[in-house]
């Protein structure tokens, strides 16, 4: 029985999956791989190419199957109605009837021009959802890494203050050391446990954002793996703001969709000119009546002119102008906000990395400033709230230069991502 008991929670142990470890490429290519949004902007993709075979679908031949069966009222005819054909004869009969559209003067042809350009820009808008979804893999692939960093520090913390406290403690047995030196180092010690405590909640919050970052449904257990640390920024901007007019593709899809819009303007404009149709039918009649043959054909062509609808060719027109203009004017604006977010983020970058060098003078600093301290307060010329300070000091020192490591790698990730460069 006791076996038993024993091999229990070994089963259950075993059972327990290992985490998935990841680096930064694997874990964007999983993305790419499985995340809805991806899914669904590809979806979107397919349903607009097919708009494009639906516009072309006028300029082949229309193929119908027929078959009629009639039974009328002897010497009847129809009378009421506007214009008809006054005949009512009984028959039975099958056909087909073939119609072909001849021209258009060209509003076929710019209609499907139109939705093929519409169908390059939504693939030029799956990728903007790619680089999106990229962009957030690294954000939160980056937090998950300075969390773990953090509570590396904040566990170090723990087990630092954990000695000093009970140094102190012992020294005060032996009245060597006050006991207000051993209240003091319990406060820093407790101060550090919630620290732990913060950090560990940090990571568990982390690591589910990146589960949804990546596509997954609910939070993995993940492990993440350093990255390599990119190089110091350009020093100048202006081939980045160059690159981004060309390269990001949320640009790329408005330029294609102004031209869209300017195709679909010049079909407009082509409601006015003739259509011209050509049409056939053939067929036989098995039951009839003495009036009719057994078989029947005929083609023909017709020509359609537009005269008069009330202005709605030319409000149609007007609109489609309208729409090409607004689409010009939303692109110059996206290409401006695009320079600025370029400005910026090239900005950012370049101070995350002077705040590398920053932050570790610091931390130099702050270990330097934490040996002074812990010796003097060893040979009882300084009080405990100076080697508590100098604690605290160290501690926040170490924050501050992982994160800012952690922000200079994903500010380049952001610089990349405006710059059309992450995709």
């Amino acid at each position: 029985m006791r076996w038993l008991l024993l091999l229990i929670p070994l089963g259950v142990w075993a059972q327990t999956p290992s985490p998935l470890r990841l680096t930064l490429p694997e874990a964007e290519a999983l993305a790419v791989k499985q995340h809805p949004q991806l899914a669904a902007s590809h979806y979107i993709t397919l349903a607009t190419g097919e708009i494009v075979r639906e516009t072309a679908a006028p300029q082949k031949p229309q193929v119908m199957a027929n078959a009629t069966a009639v039974g009328a009222l002897d010497n009847s005819r129809l009378a009421a109605g506007f214009i008809n054909a006054g005949n009512l004869l009984s028959r039975a009969a099958a056909g087909v009837s073939v119609q072909q559209l001849v021209t258009d003067f060209g509003r076929t042809r710019d209609l499907v021009a139109s939705s093929r350009l519409r169908e390059q820009s939504q693939t030029a808008n799956e990728t903007a959802v790619r680089a999106n979804v990229l962009l957030e893999v690294d954000r939160q692939y980056f937090r998950a890494l300075r969390a773990e960093a953090v509570l590396r520090v904040a566990q170090e913390t723990v087990r630092d203050r954990q000695t000093v406290s009970d140094q102190i403690s012992e020294l005060a047995r032996q009245s060597l050391k006050s006991g207000l030196d051993v209240s003091f180092a319990k406060v820093n010690l407790a101060d550090a446990q919630l620290l732990e405590e913060a950090a560990k909640n940090e990571v568990a919050e982390a690591i589910a954002a990146l589960s949804t970052a990546l596509g997954f449904p609910a939070a993995q257990s993940l492990e993440v793996s350093e990255p390599v640390s990119p190089e110091a920024p350009v020093p100048d901007p202006s081939s980045l703001l160059a690159d981004a007019i060309r390269d990001r593709p949320d640009l790329q899809a408005l330029r294609l969709d102004r031209d869209a819009n300017a195709k679909f303007a010049d079909a407009e404009r082509e409601l006015n000119r003739p259509t011209i149709s050509a049409a056939g039918v053939v067929g036989g009649i098995p039951a009839h009546t003495s009036a009719l043959d057994d078989h029947y054909g005929a083609a023909g062509v017709n020509v359609s002119i537009p005269v008069f609808n009330g202005s709605l060719f030319a409000a149609r027109r007007t609109e489609a102008e309208f729409r090409e203009k607004a689409s010009a004017e939303r692109l110059r604006d996206a290409e401006s906000q695009v320079a600025r977010d370029v400005r910026n983020a090239w900005l950012d970058l370049s101070t995350a990395y002077r705040r590398i060098g920053l932050t570790q003078e610091l931390l130099e600093q702050a270990n330097q400033a934490l040996d002074l301290a812990q010796a003097r307060y060893d040979l009882g010329l300084s009080s405990i709230v100076e080697l508590s300070q100098a604690q605290l000091g160290k501690t926040s020192a170490e924050i501050q230069s992982l994160t800012a490591r952690y922000d200079f790698q994903l500010q380049n990730s952001v610089l990349r991502y405006e710059a059309g460069a992450l995709r």
